[in-house]
């Protein structure tokens, strides 16, 4: 359950990333709204991984709730922002998301 709960913190935490892309985007009371939803999701996010951090490692934690939000905002910036998605950045993102599945895998 905690593994759930933290995929679904590092979910979270491609929120509140996204919401600071979209309030950046935006002005006036739109913009607001964003922010406000940057800072829901940002609590949630941060709720989700302490109680997780109670159960497992720390380090493993916070490695896969930072990876799921990296690879994970990389993809929204790609898709929303139209970032660039050129062969580096996606073998790299590619890496990154073994070594979320390498640490799953080796933690107890």
């Amino acid at each position: 359950m905690n593994w759930i709960l933290l995929v679904i913190a590092g979910l979270f935490e491609v929120a509140f990333a996204m919401c600071l892309g979209k309030a950046k985007e935006s002005t006036g009371i739109i913009a607001t709204y964003w922010y406000l939803g940057f800072l829901l999701c940002l609590f949630i996010s941060m709720t989700l991984l302490v109680k997780v951090s109670r159960e497992l490692p720390i380090g493993t934690s916070y490695a896969v709730w930072t990876g799921i939000g990296a690879v994970g905002t990389v993809i929204v910036g790609i898709i929303f922002f139209k970032e660039p998605a050129d062969f580096w950045r996606l073998f790299f993102i590619t890496t990154l998301v073994l070594s979320i599945v390498g640490l799953k895998i080796v933690s107890n």
